[in-house]
């Protein structure tokens, strides 16, 4: 028998269900004696008693009851040799680099984590090319949707990782989102508060609305500039982090994201123009701690080439924005 244990749910787990990370990390446990233990109580997340199809979020404990046989190894991402002309990609693709962090400006179509039929064509599998002469691998810190643009962290210690992960479970960490969307929002600026759930089945992969059993999700917007009725620039501040936050939420709004087929249909896309039928999302900038000064970190990545097209298509100039965050300080 093992010893009762406690591990921490890496980056790259979070929004996972704790009887998938079970799986993951201990595949001799079976469900059923999960949920024997989840009833007594045995397994428990930051202490609390929990669920087995749960979410988990970075960064949580999880309680280990002693296992017959002892405990799994954790498997690692498994690395991938990268080939020059992607190396030199993600190289140039650095848009910060100290001893602790990496800050990324992560193309629009590169997947961050594998998944079904992805093989090994995603970040995770590549952080090797992102050593530097870095005795250790870089880890992710947090996701992007593949077809999210922007700044993306990755820590280059455990250390770093751990405390950069931390910041944004505590949400010490603020996220600064571009997108242009599909005609105009009715306010100029609010908030959005509205609970969001994981459909089943084949649309695990795609949130709802859902007041009785989502997760509690709130962003604030504001239009920083539109063209008549047709489209308009939005800046928002996202204050929790599910999965497709932001997608779901202009949905709600009435202007789903131009590009964004999977939540907005044809009214995601503005036929005649010649706009692109990519999504129309941008992770403009991240403000947070720095893992080991403390000092305030703000790094701001530089639109896509796709998004840059249409705001010259629109007429919007990006300086209108002024500084990130700026806009949202006193919410």
């Amino acid at each position: 028998m093992s010893e009762i244990q406690t591990l921490t749910v890496l980056p790259e787990e979070a929004e996972i269900r704790l009887d998938r990370w079970f799986k993951r990390h201990f595949p001799a446990v079976t469900h059923g004696l999960l949920e024997k233990w989840l009833r007594a109580g045995n397994v428990r997340v930051d202490g609390k008693r929990a669920k087995s199809n749960q979410r988990l979020d970075a960064g949580q404990a999880i309680r280990i009851p002693p296992l017959p046989g002892g405990p799994a190894p954790v498997a690692p991402p498994r690395p991938v040799a990268v080939d020059d002309k992607t190396a030199r990609m993600l190289a140039d693709a650095v848009l910060y680099m100290d001893d602790d962090v990496i800050a990324l400006n992560k193309p629009a179509g590169l997947a961050v984590q594998g998944g079904t039929g992805m093989a090994d064509n995603h970040l995770d599998a590549m952080l090797d090319a992102l050593r530097f002469g870095s005795a250790e691998r870089p880890r992710l810190v947090h996701r992007l949707d593949k077809d999210t643009s922007g700044v993306l962290l990755i820590g280059r210690t455990a250390a770093a990782t751990a405390k950069l992960a931390a910041a944004f479970k505590s949400r010490a960490a603020r996220k600064c989102y571009w997108a242009l969307v599909a005609g105009v929002p009715k306010h100029r600026q609010g908030r959005i508060d509205a609970p969001l759930a994981k459909l089943g089945g084949k649309g695990a992969e795609k949130v709802m609305v859902d007041e009785d059993d989502g997760r509690h999700a709130v962003t604030y917007y504001r239009i920083v500039d539109n063209t008549l009725k047709r489209a308009a620039w939005l800046e928002m501040e996202p204050r929790t982090g599910r999965t497709h936050q932001l997608r779901a939420h202009c949905v709600l709004l009435g202007t789903p994201i131009l590009g964004d087929g999977k939540y907005g249909g044809k009214d995601a896309l503005i036929e005649g123009t010649g706009v692109s039928r990519k999504l129309h999302l941008h992770a403009r900038a991240v403000r947070l701690p720095h893992p080991r000064t403390k000092a305030i970190l703000e790094v701001v990545a530089p639109l896509p080439r796709h998004i840059k097209a249409s705001f010259d298509f629109f007429g919007f100039t990006e300086a209108d924005a002024g500084r990130p965050f700026e806009a949202f300080d006193e919410e």
